[in-house]
């Protein structure tokens, strides 16, 4: 067996000057050096990171007083994976010599020493698998490495740190003259390659010690794959906190959904992929309810597919306040880095982050007022702009993810302003590509926009959460709803070569199930109906809640929710053979009116402002000529597809109604 002797890379001095506010809390390991133990083991040395070789299958550890019984245990210090347990392999003079584990990845560790009952930490390490050691330095240059597939290295694979941006070149190898502000590398992963996952995470990524100013090694490892043809699942607001049944409704509805959906596309031999937009947990109840991403995490493990991760508003630690940065290393140390880029097939995707957390009043122990401004850091824009000077071919198509939506949410006519920040900065840098498509959350509603003569198309996402897991509750509406009357789902991209078709997929549906009509001739909201649990002061909020709905209707009228809608869809509506005219309205949907804003009414409880109906301009209105006609209603989206309802009227509504 191969044998590999480490040195100590660096002394408890060095580890106290040299390392980077960032790294210090991003990595938060340690050197250990003779520390005193229950276990009476002494004259411990731990090195800071471990550089081992990739096919050497010992290591040495230093120390005084092991077992041959003893058991070296591999914690990883993310909290994410198995604690790995190493036997004793043979006693030194100066240690011991323990078997790796293929079980052992590149990561941060606490090691500690099993003897009988008896458990103690004796360092604390970064492991580093490295692929090539021989690499030679390079004045100014603080990172190398090598990108490789099995035993050779892969050219021009773009690499950056969040600053600097480069390529390999012919051997694989790159250097990077990183300030190690960032506390981490990483790899904007190829078109037909992947990387190894962890719990769904894609470790495109590695973190930096910023110790000291010698290069550190960080290699990557790509696996070869087809996927021009793909598919991406795009999640918006899962919310996952350990309220409201939604653990319990994310497994029955989304994850069996999901599933579902995954299935179809491998039969069809799709690379499938998942990307969240933002808001995978929710900060108010990290603490109180001791679900924080971590949790999240371990309850999409099972899931067979990548999933690359953008950071939410309430993606950050609410005991952190005015620091975006800290706040954020949570969800760093889990996710990876909150700006970056990958390839999938013949698309580039970006994911940014939006946001500056700003949480005034947080401390150790005490949330803050969770406040954000929606608005790209300068250095986000000047890393993208080195990112987007790799792709020379304008026609390559763009796809831009992040939470918090570019545009406002249109009116009737379908007019939408930027309402991001410093949006049109983004979009003059995008200005270049010929296909530019952004997919947002955050609104817990949907709504496409495309300014007229632009080459980007804005697809705002509705949430896999609905309504923040409010309408599924138990005792509440049973169904899963958004706010614009949007069943809860998530976006699915198909892509073959460079053709793009995306479709809004609602979770418990088939996926063409696309739109929802009311007989606003059944649709009347009365508290005596809807709130019979209300005290007399909460029905009286019932007309107010409910507005033009409160009102009994016999004008014959439909209403029609098209959660997909964009300017370039076709509707069509008939009456025994006559085409119905049809008006674009903005307006509130009653369904959600009823499944939530009544919901909490009826427990006499105030609707949260935030998850009330919201006004959408995916609504359209249609007179039909009689009350007890079938109407025969098509919608066609800009693919050629036609989603069709036979409406027999009256049409009851109901909380369970399609």
């Amino acid at each position: 067996m191969k044998k590999y002797n480490f040195l100590v890379l660096i002394i408890l001095g060095l580890f106290a000057t040299g390392l980077t506010n960032a790294c210090k809390s991003d990595l938060a390991v340690g050197v250990e050096d003779k520390i005193a133990t229950s276990i009476p083991i002494t004259h411990i040395n731990i090195p800071y990171v471990y550089n081992i070789k990739i096919g050497v299958t010992e290591i040495d550890i230093e120390g005084a007083g092991f077992l041959a019984d003893d058991i070296i245990s591999f914690v990883p210090r993310s909290g994410q994976g198995e604690t790995v347990d190493l036997p004793i392999g043979s006693l030194t003079d100066n240690g011991v010599i323990v078997a790796i584990s293929d079980n052992v990845k590149d990561g941060a560790y606490d090691i500690r020493v099993k003897r009988g009952e008896l458990s103690q930490l004796i360092g604390k390490t970064y492991v580093n698998f490295v692929f090539n050691t021989d690499i030679p330095d390079k004045d100014g240059m603080t990172v190398k490495g090598t990108v490789f597939v099995g035993d050779k290295g892969v050219a021009d694979v773009v690499v950056s740190d969040g600053e600097v941006v480069t390529k390999t070149d012919a051997n694989g190898v790159y250097y990077l003259p990183s300030a190690k502000k960032n506390g981490y590398v990483f790899v904007s992963v190829p078109s037909n390659y992947e990387v190894i996952t962890t719990n769904t995470v894609p470790l495109f990524f590695k973190p930096l010690t910023g110790i000291t100013s010698d290069a550190e090694i960080r290699d990557f490892e790509l696996f070869p794959v087809n996927n021009d043809n793909h598919v991406v699942a795009f999640l918006a607001d899962i919310h996952l906190a350990n309220r409201n049944d939604d653990i319990a409704q994310f497994q029955s509805n989304f994850l069996a959904d999901i599933n579902k959906t995954y299935d179809y596309y491998k039969d069809q031999n799709k690379k499938f992929y998942g990307l969240t937009l933002g808001d995978q947990s929710w900060d108010q109840y990290w603490y109180a309810n001791n679900f924080k991403l971590a949790e999240y995490l371990q309850t999409i493990k099972d899931l067979e597919f990548p999933i690359y991760n953008v950071i939410g508003n309430h993606d950050y630690d609410p005991y952190v306040a005015l620091n975006d940065w800290l706040a954020a290393s949570p969800y760093r140390n889990l996710m990876g880095p909150t700006y970056y880029s990958m390839n999938i097939g013949q698309v580039h995707y970006i994911i940014l982050d939006n946001m500056d957390y700003k949480n005034t009043g947080g401390s150790n122990g005490i949330i803050g007022d969770r406040e954000y401004t929606n608005v790209i850091a300068q250095e986000q824009l000047d890393w993208l702009q080195k990112d987007l000077s790799y792709i020379t071919d304008k026609s390559t198509p763009i796809v831009v993810a992040m939470h918090v939506p570019l545009h406002s949410n249109p009116d009737a006519n379908g007019n939408s302003n930027i309402s991001l920040q410093n949006g049109a900065t983004l979009v003059g840098m995008l200005s270049a590509f010929n296909n530019v498509k952004v997919l947002t959350g955050h609104t817990h509603i949907n709504y496409r926009v495309k300014q007229s003569g632009s080459n980007i198309t804005e697809y705002n996402i509705g949430a896999v959460s609905a309504t923040w897991w409010w309408t599924g509750r138990s005792g509440y509406a049973g169904n899963h709803i958004c706010k614009d009357g949007s069943v809860g789902g998530y976006a699915v991209q198909e892509v073959e070569g460079r053709t793009q078709k995306l479709y809004y997929k609602s979770i418990g549906y088939e996926k063409d199930y696309q739109f929802r009509s009311y007989d606003l001739n059944t649709v009347h909201i009365t508290a005596a109906a809807h709130t019979p649990n209300a005290n007399a002061t909460f029905k009286e909020k019932v007309p107010g809640i409910a507005g033009e709905y409160a009102t009994k209707r016999d004008d014959n009228q439909v209403l029609i929710n098209v959660w997909g809608y964009q300017d370039n869809w076709k509707i069509n509506v008939t009456e025994n053979g006559n085409t119905l005219p049809y008006t674009r309205v903005r307006k509130k949907d009653p369904l959600h009116l009823i499944s939530y804003d009544l919901q909490r009414i009826n427990v006499n409880a105030d609707p949260t402002s935030s998850f009330t109906t919201t006004n959408t301009a995916h609504l359209f209105l249609v007179k039909a000529a009689e009350a007890k006609t079938t109407l025969k209603i098509t919608v066609e989206d800009e693919f050629g597809n036609v989603y069709s309802e036979t409406m027999e009227r009256p049409k009851a509504f109901n909380y369970t109604m399609r």
